[in-house]
């Protein structure tokens, strides 16, 4: 039976704004490079403020992790939905239409509330590397009400953005979307999202994995992490017990794909990286539908590690729809 939709994801609604800075900055203003840190709007202020007249490279767009992920996959060809929270401001009424334009199904009819919708300050240092700092505004009080069971049901895939567990209404909704995924055979979806997140909230991840999801996304740090090891096998075996499948990125170094059966080692594309802001939610989403429309593991993270690559050459998180068309055929074509 088809289903209505290939993916259904439920994540942060964030507004993004990059700009440059470098590593004398990021300390002077006494930030954790390459982490996503949380922060009041008052602290996303300040430094607005202090950064004033640093180039400013991305224009508004949707994001938080999740939805950089399904709008990707929505480009490719997939047919999404994505639930976040977005409150009755300009802002939100931004996020919404531009998920819209984006072919994106999503909750656009739940009644908005009065607040901020979310914002993330994105940091890019010359090394291409990427630091965040969330206000998470509205998103942070994101709940089972922005669940849509029917859409969700009628699904081919659940995916649960990991950053959902520094929020206590975020993580329920997260564990109610996957009891509602496995009661209508939904296959189930996590990212780990970020190294903050496997550091200071795994044991709310593991509650959100609960007793194992069909497919794990982490990079190379989150995987070890994780596992308390560097040794890859013990990292590969530890995230066996926990999924039936996994995709590891390894940055410059490609990625490693386990298909339940067989672990594929996957090249890397060969860019001059300039911003790696959304490349891990590229490879998720590029991944997510090529396993969608049927492809084996091996050629869904061909195509997600080309579309990777392209993403870190260029600054923002987004490709534009084209792109995603000529990076499609292309791998098609192998």
């Amino acid at each position: 039976m088809k289903r209505q939709y290939n993916i259904y994801g439920i994540g942060a609604a964030l507004v993004d704004t990059e700009i440059q800075i470098n590593d004398a900055e990021l300390a002077q203003f006494g930030i954790e490079k390459g982490l996503m840190t949380l922060v009041d709007e008052q602290r996303q202020h300040e430094l607005l403020a202090h950064l004033d007249g640093h180039l400013v490279h991305s224009k508004r767009a949707s994001g938080g992790s999740g939805a950089n992920s399904i709008i990707a996959a929505s480009y490719f060809g997939s047919r999404t939905f994505y639930s976040c929270k977005v409150a009755n401001d300009d802002n939100g009424h931004f996020y919404l239409n531009d998920l819209k334009d984006a072919g994106v199904d999503s909750n656009f009819h739940s009644k908005r509330q009065s607040g901020i919708t979310g914002k993330c300050l994105v940091l890019i240092t010359p090394d291409a590397e990427r630091t965040m700092n969330t206000f998470l505004g509205i998103s942070e009080t994101l709940s089972h009400a922005e669940l849509v069971p029917q859409a969700l049901a009628a699904s081919e895939w659940l995916y649960i953005e990991g950053y959902l567990v520094t929020s206590p209404t975020g993580r329920a909704a997260a564990i109610e979307a996957k009891r509602i995924a496995e009661q209508n055979n939904v296959k189930t979806a996590i990212s780990l999202s970020d190294g903050a997140m496997v550091q200071f909230f795994k044991d709310g991840l593991a509650e959100m994995i609960g007793d194992g999801v069909d497919l794990l996304f982490c990079n190379e740090g989150e995987a070890k992490s994780w596992a308390g090891s560097d040794d890859m096998a013990v990292v590969i075996a530890t995230l066996k017990s926990i999924a039936k499948s996994f995709a590891i990125t390894l940055g410059a170094k490609g990625a490693l794909v386990f298909d339940g059966t067989q672990l594929h080692e996957i090249a890397a594309n060969k860019v001059t990286a300039v911003d790696s802001n959304g490349a891990g939610d590229m490879f998720a989403g590029a991944f997510l539908h090529g396993i969608s429309q049927g492809w084996d593991f091996a050629k869904a993270g061909r195509l997600a590690s080309r579309a990777a690559a392209e993403v870190v050459s260029h600054f923002g998180p987004r490709l534009p729809a084209e792109k995603h068309r000529q990076i499609l055929a292309e791998i098609s074509a192998m």
